[in-house]
């Protein structure tokens, strides 16, 4: 006898997120629209606020729908996602001076002192050493987005730059003035990636969902005689679904292939 296996029902948030899609993709609601509140979703829909919210969570990994604090649930425009808030992560010097984009902050900074592990340990090759972390928590002051960023300075670079550990937590462009100040000629690389967030993380930024979080490791190295080091690392997480970060690409001039040596003649 062949055996035919039973279809498993959908959970619920899946079945009314598919709905919603459904009136999306028919019109019914179009581009720019808000969605119910999720007070008038539980009541049509006879289920709990915590369904209503995994459906719309649904929705905008389905890339339909944003949430704009204050405002609420928006339909997508069709022809593409448009992110709510836009990081400029773009590093501009004028003479002594450094410029760097960011959003304001939502709280005081916190200092305090940690060890550095894993893959951020990997990246400033200071694995296992200490380090002063800087945490700030940003806010875009029109829709209420938050990020998290966090300044790094191992204690070897404030060895070398005393004045980095006198005032951690100034803003980042005047670390980067002190060490050029100290004759660093200075480099960037920018390590993009993305995760799920945790659950502090969730707190901190007001995340309603298990949406991935956008992370950004931008590394400041010396570069100096060809050697490569690095000194600071400045970590950004922002919420995928509603920020995206934009970068100034500045071409580089490839290295020159050194043609083939010639077999000596005998």
């Amino acid at each position: 006898m062949t055996k035919k296996p039973l279809a498993r029902p959908r959970p619920m948030y899946l079945e009314m997120a598919h709905q919603l899609a459904t009136q999306i993709r028919n019109g019914e609601y179009k581009s720019g629209d808000l969605l119910p509140f999720d007070g008038d979703l539980v009541e049509t829909y006879g289920v709990s606020k915590h369904t209503v919210r995994s459906a719309i969570a649904e929705l905008r990994s389905m890339g339909l729908v944003y949430t704009r604090h204050g405002k609420g649930t928006i339909v997508r425009d069709r022809g593409g996602p448009a992110p709510a808030v836009t990081i400029d992560r773009s590093i501009q010097r004028t003479g002594k001076a450094w410029r760097l984009s960011d959003l304001p902050e939502h709280e005081a900074p916190a200092v305090t002192r940690t060890v550095l592990e894993g893959h951020l340990g990997a990246m400033l090759d200071q694995v296992d050493q200490d380090a002063i972390s800087v945490d700030r928590l940003l806010s875009d002051p029109t829709t209420g987005t938050r990020a998290a960023h966090r300044m790094l300075i191992p204690l070897a670079t404030a060895a070398e730059v005393p004045s980095l550990a006198e005032v951690p937590d100034a803003p980042p462009s005047d670390l980067l003035k002190q060490l050029s100040d100290a004759g660093k000629t200075l480099t960037f690389t920018e390590h993009v990636t993305a995760r799920a967030p945790y659950p502090d993380e969730r707190t901190a930024l007001g995340l309603t969902d298990h949406s991935p979080l956008l992370i950004s490791y931008r590394i400041t190295a010396e570069s100096q005689d060809g050697e490569y080091r690095p000194l600071l690392c400045e970590e950004l997480r922002a919420p995928a679904a509603t920020c995206e970060f934009v970068f100034a690409v500045t071409p580089a001039k490839a290295a020159a292939k050194r043609a083939p040596r010639r077999p000596a003649s005998a």
